[in-house]
């Protein structure tokens, strides 16, 4: 690492407009069965709304995976996806007494908010493949496949060291409570997790870009707070010049055996220098070639650019989080910090073959910004997502099958990734067992998964959604859920619950 210790002075999307956000009191919004509300944990560390009255986000409008034929498409084709953007903003929003944006729901960043109890890979493989498949609870007449990965676990202690870049926007719209402040509390969190042969440089952009902090060791935490303290927002915001400054700093001090990273942390709001969101992309996929990734957080309400941060994310080939709270930033920057900034396989791909002995129809639930063509498969110039130890990747599909078809195998599964330091792809197959039992006789994880979908489904207004209602929904997830210990599993049948309550008396009637 070339630094020492001594710190150094230094789009097309669809739009959504409300009205000013307002809190609902905390007694209407709690539906935890016992304790205390973790909503209201969240609540609790969740600045007040904004009083501001026309307020605009942006999200990529896409449209839900379609049934297809095996006999026409035999092949699914898909990269792995480990954003949780979507979940902890849907959160927001129903904590703040609105429904989010249909476009604002991606049902697969649902499913990888939480973690599931997935078997380990063995030593020589960075990831093991697992399977499920079980009937369908919203049209008992289809089946439900649950395909999981379930990458490497690294203990804390021999993580690789860190060469981090906090590219922070300090523009004049991050000065509410919930971003600037929040960020800042964020990052000292993340602060306190490093060491002395960890290294942090801190680059700041509003009209300008410049570093506040050149290289500094872990072991000097006053110097990288004080530098945290001392920021302040007001101005434009030239993200375009901060990513190229952000870079060249990661580049300067790059370390083959560390972890190489750019952290930016921002709304998304762009408006001057390279505003223009394909130009900020390639920018982001030339400069992953180095081998520093680019990881993106996003913070605030209002004029959050959802759509351009989790693009940038992607083809940087990192992680896109939300942050809605000091409680989110701790589970993203600590709890689950190794995961997300180490990578153990890049450019990881499914390919699912689906028998049309066995098969009538399948569907994809979600991952419809991450299809790749069947050929794409077996490409290793085409970008996918990556996996960081101890990270599980699921994905659910919807099965019709057909009738008369016995014991036949439903499909099979194949997968390709890359070693961090290779540019050539490895492959897996993973055989689908022809075994499958009512929903009542799944596994805890199986039911919960399928839940979590369920909540997707019925937020989107899905025309996939079947039979299930928020009664019929929060039902399932109640059993799912059960005696489980997570809180995040707790807190989500609480947003059910608030969800429920939002969508009116209609909801809760069974069809």
């Amino acid at each position: 690492m070339h630094a020492s210790g001594a710190p150094q002075a230094a789009t097309s999307s669809d739009d959504m407009t409300y009205a000013g956000e307002s809190e609902a009191p905390m007694a209407e919004r709690s539906y935890a069965p016992t304790g205390r509300s973790a909503i209201a944990a969240n609540a609790s560390s969740m600045p007040a709304p904004s009083p501001t009255t026309a307020l605009t986000e942006d999200y990529a409008a896409t449209n839900e995976n379609s049934f297809h034929a095996p006999s026409k498409q035999a092949f699914s084709t898909f990269s792995i996806d480990v954003d949780t953007a979507s979940y902890s903003n849907t959160r927001r929003f129903l904590i703040s007494g609105h429904m989010p944006p249909t476009s604002a729901v991606r049902v697969e960043e649902f499913i990888n908010y939480f973690s599931y109890d997935y078997a380990d890979p063995a030593k020589d493989v960075p990831f093991a493949v697992h399977s499920e498949t079980t009937t369908a609870p919203w049209n008992p007449k289809h089946e439900l496949l649950r395909i999981g990965l379930q990458g490497q676990r690294i203990d804390n202690s021999e993580l690789p060291q860190r060469n981090i870049v906090f590219l922070i926007d300090v523009s004049g719209s991050m000065s509410n409570a919930d971003k600037l402040p929040l960020l800042r509390e964020g990052f000292k969190m993340l602060t306190k997790t490093l060491g002395e042969e960890d290294h942090v440089s801190i680059v700041v952009y509003a009209g300008a870009a410049g570093a506040v902090l050149l290289p500094t060791s872990g072991a000097n935490q006053d110097a990288i707070m004080g530098a945290l303290d001392k920021l302040k927002s007001g101005g434009s915001t030239n993200g375009g010049q901060g990513i190229q400054l952000a870079y060249k700093l990661a580049e300067q001090n790059f370390d083959p055996n560390a972890i190489n990273r750019v952290i930016l942390a921002s709304d998304g709001d762009f408006n001057v220098g390279m505003t223009n969101k394909d130009a900020l992309i390639e920018l982001v996929e030339e400069k992953r070639k180095s081998g520093v990734y680019l990881s993106v957080l996003g913070f605030g309400r209002g004029n959050l650019k959802d759509a351009t941060m989790e693009q940038i994310a992607d083809k940087g080939n990192g992680n896109y989080s939300y942050i809605d709270s000091a409680r989110e930033a701790q589970k993203v920057l600590v709890d689950e910090g190794g995961s997300t900034l180490v990578t153990i396989a890049k450019d990881v791909k499914i390919q699912v073959e689906f028998n049309s002995a066995a098969v009538k129809s399948y569907r994809l639930i979600g991952y419809e910004n991450r299809m790749l063509a069947k050929e794409d498969f077996d490409n290793d110039k085409v970008d996918a997502g990556e996996l960081g130890p101890g990270h599980s990747v699921t994905a659910l599909y919807e099965v019709e099958p057909k009738a008369g078809k016995g014991n036949q195998p439903m499909a099979t599964v194949k997968l390709r990734y890359k070693r961090p330091d290779s540019q050539k792809s490895e492959l897996l197959t993973h055989n689908i067992s022809p075994k499958r039992g009512a929903f009542a006789q799944a596994s805890q994880d199986m039911r919960f998964a399928t839940s979590v979908a369920g909540f997707g489904l019925l937020l989107r207004n899905s025309k996939h959604r079947g039979t299930l209602t928020w009664r019929g929904l929060q039902a399932m997830a109640e059993d799912a859920v059960g005696n489980h210990k997570s809180e995040h599993r707790q807190e989500f049948l609480e947003l059910i619950g608030a969800a429920r309550k939002l969508a009116g008396p209609k909801a809760q009637l069974a069809k």
